[in-house]
Parts: structure tokens; C-alpha cells; sequence
């Protein structure tokens, strides 16, 4: 089983780093291409691009220029202990055994706007670029044209390392899209996480991010290799419900105390 997860516009490159050894980038011509293309942007074009304030696109104006001219790897971190927000508290990926880390270094993929598809020690340095970025560049109009089936290739590459059978997309639709895991010829389940809140089971943004992360670090922990087994997953009072999910939407609900 491989898993897809999302990247965050949160970043941590202050924090310890718990480990050491880490990866090279695997789409660095792809990452370099993109790099520059953005540094040659103005402070108020990535503002608009973005949709970001003028202080965060002065920042990744500087950020940008970084990365089109230092690959030395003296700012760079692993991509899991990079990046921060809800889905990777969830996660906590600095108190993972070694063990648990390697298991993610072989079963987890993390989709992103700049570089592709990351394994979780891939070495990255900081950036912001969200897929959905309307960046116009050499394949057409948008960061999925670039991509494109790069990244599907990728995925099907990487799946058949580990024999994988099926995609656990625990991924934004914003970057899930990106994979075109309709193309992939393998089944891919779609976990759901609902709370109870006004009488009824919804998604809550925030309650979903961290239980993402949550299900990768349970995968991590109990070695799940096959799709059956996270039907067990019950972290946060989650349970699976059999009666609600189809063949690839897995309903998980929780009803807190206070609801």
C-alpha cells in the first residue's frame, strides 16, 4: 500500500531534526526549472498569484531566489520534519521510532506543488507553491500541466517497489488531483473523517487535517501493508463505518462527549 498525503504552508526549520540520514531529491531539473521561474517574479505578481499578503510574498520572492541558486544542502531539512500544521501534528513525526520513519520512508508520499512527489526524508529547502498556483510555465497555464503524468509515473514507479496494491489518497483534492490516480489501474480509498457537531455528521477542516495525519503515523506503528487493515484504525475515538463507506469512500465518525 502506498499513501498520499499533502504538504503544508506551515514550514519548521528551526526545530531539532531527531535524524540524520535523509534523500536526494528525485525531480530536482523539474524543481530547479520551477525555482527559477518564480524568482523571476515580482514581489506584487506572487502577491496576486498567490493570494498571499505582501510580507509572506516578499518572503518567498527571497525564498524563491534561495532555491534557484543553493542546493548545497546547508538550509535544507527532511521534507517530514519540514513541514508543520494541523495534518503534521497529527502525525508528530519527531517522536517516531527509526523503525516507523523507515516505514514511511518506503510507504509515504507527499504530493507537492515544487517538488513533485516527495519521500519523506527527501531533503527540501523552505518554499511555498501550491498546486493550485496559476503559474504559467513550459507545459501550459497551471502547476497540473507541468506535472502532468510525471507524477503518476512516479506513484506507479514507486507502488511496484514495494508491490504495492492499492493507494491509501489521504491528500487534499488540490493535490490528489495532480496524481491523476484515476489513471492508475490500481483501487484507491478515500478515508472520510466526520464529527458530530448541530445534530449531524460533517466534515470539520480542522478535526479531518490532524486525523490524516493521525491514520499515517497508526499505519506507521502497526506496519499496515494491505487496505483491509485500516478499516481497525480508532485513533481519537474515530471508528470505521461499514454501513455508510462505498468500494473506495471510508467513512470514519467520532461523536466527542461535548456534541
Amino acid at each position: 500500500m502506498l499513501i498520499l498525503l499533502s504538504p503544508a504552508k506551515s514550514l519548521d526549520f528551526t526545530s531539532p531534526i531527531p535524524l540524520k540520514t535523509s534523500t536526494e531529491l528525485r525531480f530536482l531539473p523539474e524543481v530547479e526549472y520551477l525555482a527559477q521561474l518564480a524568482s523571476n517574479l515580482e514581489s506584487a505578481d506572487l502577491q496576486t498569484l498567490m493570494k498571499i499578503s505582501p510580507e509572506l510574498a516578499e518572503l518567498n520572492v527571497k525564498r524563491f531566489q534561495e532555491l534557484a541558486s543553493d542546493w548545497n544542502g546547508k538550509s535544507m531539512r527532511q521534507a517530514v520534519f519540514a513541514f508543520d500544521g494541523d495534518v503534521y501534528d497529527g502525525l508528530q513525526a519527531r517522536t517516531m521510532l527509526r523503525k516507523e520513519v523507515s516505514y514511511l520512508q518506503k510507504h509515504l508520499r507527499i504530493l507537492s506543488g515544487l517538488y513533485g512527489l516527495l519521500r519523506p526524508l527527501d531533503k527540501i529547502l523552505a518554499y511555498r507553491l501550491e498546486m493550485g498556483t496559476p503559474l504559467n510555465n513550459v507545459a501550459g497555464t497551471n502547476l497540473y500541466a507541468y506535472w502532468g503524468h510525471k507524477l503518476l509515473g512516479q506513484i506507479k514507479e514507486d507502488m511496484q517497489i514495494i508491490n504495492a496494491k492499492c493507494v491509501l489518497n489521504l491528500a487534499s483534492d488540490e493535490y490528489a488531483k495532480a496524481a491523476k490516480l484515476k489513471l492508475l489501474g490500481f483501487p484507491v480509498i478515500q478515508p472520510i473523517f466526520q464529527d458530530y457537531s448541530n445534530n449531524q455528521y460533517k466534515v470539520i477542516s480542522f478535526f479531518a487535517k490532524k486525523a490524516r495525519g493521525a491514520m499515517v503515523r497508526f499505519c506507521a506503528e502497526n506496519n499496515i501493508t494491505e487496505a483491509k487493515q485500516i478499516k481497525t484504525f480508532d485513533r481519537d475515538g474515530y471508528r470505521f463505518i461499514e454501513e455508510e463507506s462505498s468500494a473506495s469512500a471510508w467513512i470514519f465518525r467520532r461523536k466527542l462527549n461535548n456534541s
